[in-house]
């Protein structure tokens, strides 16, 4: 019997066709928004996209710190840390954290949505967040996509 005309093409770090992309995260909600980018950075968006390779777009996000919460989130809510000493215990509001780091909050999000193995920790490199419209990445051509949030 004849062989297949075609074979399945895993993607791997070689084979991967990496591009640069800039998004606006000026009035996104959160979790919709983190949801995409952490989509685009694993890159299921692509046609030879493999669960366990770095396939996925570098992402650079500015505005971050006009990223929105729908409803009285961003007073009610309590992220919860600890400093690993007694009692090092702290809580802080998103309105806390984006007063004081503007790309925290946004940062957390997509890392909670990327895997959690050593994979999820390389694929959140390929992510660079800026709390105003300028970024260092214009050597690098990035193409400016639009999401829908």
């Amino acid at each position: 019997m004849d062989q297949l005309s075609y074979k399945t093409i895993s993607a791997n770090k070689d084979t991967a066709d990496k591009k640069w992309v800039v998004v606006d995260a000026d009035s996104a909600v959160l979790g919709r928004f983190a949801s995409q980018i952490a989509s685009i950075i694993r890159g299921k968006h692509k046609t030879n996209y493999t669960p366990n390779a770095d396939c996925g777009d570098y992402v650079i996000i500015l505005n971050a710190e006009k990223v929105r919460l729908t409803g009285k989130k961003m007073t009610d809510r309590v992220h919860v840390r600890h400093t690993g000493h007694p009692g090092g215990q702290r809580f802080a509001t998103p309105r806390e954290i984006l007063a004081k780091f503007p790309t925290r909050l946004l940062e957390q999000a997509i890392k909670g949505m990327l895997p959690n193995n050593r994979l999820g920790r390389r694929l959140f490199h390929n992510m660079f967040v800026y709390a105003g419209t300028e970024h260092p990445h214009e050597a690098q051509q990035p193409t400016v996509i639009t999401l829908k949030y």
